[in-house]
């Protein structure tokens, strides 16, 4: 579970607007920390099924929300994958 200073720290970093919590890099970043704490979790618990799942589902999501950005504004879905170190097509 991501803790309230670390979400934080994320939106000031990514967030367009003041006050921005919904947009795409947010979303996208928020969800790169999640998955990246729940495989760390999931190399300890292997046979944890149902975290396993929620994974999945979160990495669903966040290839949806790179294919939006990268269909909307590409100079900012190169920025951003570069900045997180995820590999996107």
């Amino acid at each position: 579970m991501l803790s309230e200073a670390r979400k934080q720290e994320i939106i000031d970093k990514y967030a367009i607007n003041e006050g921005d919590t919904g947009s795409a890099p947010v979303q996208i970043a928020i969800l790169t920390a999640r998955i990246g704490e729940l495989t760390e979790h999931l190399k300890v618990h292997k046979k944890d099924h149902s975290s396993r799942r929620g994974l999945l589902k979160m990495v669903g999501k966040r290839r949806r929300l790179l294919r939006y950005l990268k269909n909307k504004d590409i100079e900012q879905f190169r920025n951003l994958v570069a900045d997180l170190g995820i590999r996107a097509k």
